[in-house]
């Protein structure tokens, strides 16, 4: 490891599926439609089919594909394909809860680094994200403001520029993220510190996440925000 976590002055975020239990708010909305229309659903088969859908060459930005994504996949659960449904599958994300631990986590971090999100959701969701996570962000970046998503190296170059703007560079952040796709392989290839949470650490397979071609063994891993912010704080101490 390059450095221990009391040496970072940023700890930039990935906020969906790490901060956020997309998953969950997924499966519950899919459920409640089901149960509207007599049926019932599998959740993790619904994660599944989701998975397949979102990451097509067609896909709009998130979560306004969901609209898209529903359709396509309805069929397959045994749901109606009716567009008022993939609308309120999108509108459900305004009331999607942080995992338990994510709002303390981040209360305490705040303490002692600057907070970035980093988002491939649309502004106006990430709106209802960082509220439901108590405000904590220093700044956040997401895809209205890249013009991109991770993990493209560009998005992370974005918020590269910001932290050099403050006089600081890539090696005073520590990225934290719980995408193996997403955020923990491009972030080692661009020479970042990177954290591990593994939300699905008592799950088998991805979820909702899409599959890295290969594993990325991570510098800091830990299967929850709290215990992140417990290990700073041993180090602190």
């Amino acid at each position: 490891m390059s450095k221990s976590l009391p040496e970072f002055k940023y700890m930039t975020f990935d906020v969906v599926g790490t901060l956020i239990d997309f998953e969950g708010g997924l499966k519950t909305c899919f459920a409640e439609i089901a149960a509207e229309v007599g049926g019932a659903i599998d959740g993790e088969q619904a994660l599944s089919l989701y998975r397949a859908a979102r990451y097509s060459e067609n896909a709009d930005l998130f979560p306004d594909d969901l609209v898209r994504v529903y359709l396509a996949i309805a069929p397959k659960l045994g749901l109606p394909a009716d567009k008022k449904y993939g609308e309120r599958l999108r509108d459900s994300a305004k009331g999607w809860k942080g995992f338990a631990d994510s709002a303390a986590a981040l209360a305490k971090l705040s303490n002692d680094y600057r907070l970035v999100a980093m988002t491939n959701a649309r502004r106006w969701a990430f709106d209802f994200f960082e509220k439901e996570l108590g405000n904590p962000f220093y700044a956040a970046f997401t895809a209205d403001d890249t013009g991109t998503e991770k993990p493209d190296p560009e998005f992370f170059e974005k918020v590269f520029a910001y932290v050099a703007s403050e006089g600081h560079s890539k090696d005073d952040i520590l990225h934290v993220a719980q995408s193996q796709y997403h955020d923990i392989g491009i972030s080692r290839k661009l020479g970042l510190t990177n954290c591990w949470i593994e939300r699905r650490h008592a799950e088998k397979g991805y979820g909702g996440t899409i599959e890295p071609a290969e594993f990325t063994k991570p510098d800091y891993h830990f299967t929850s925000m709290a215990g992140l912010a417990d290990a700073v704080a041993a180090a602190r101490a």
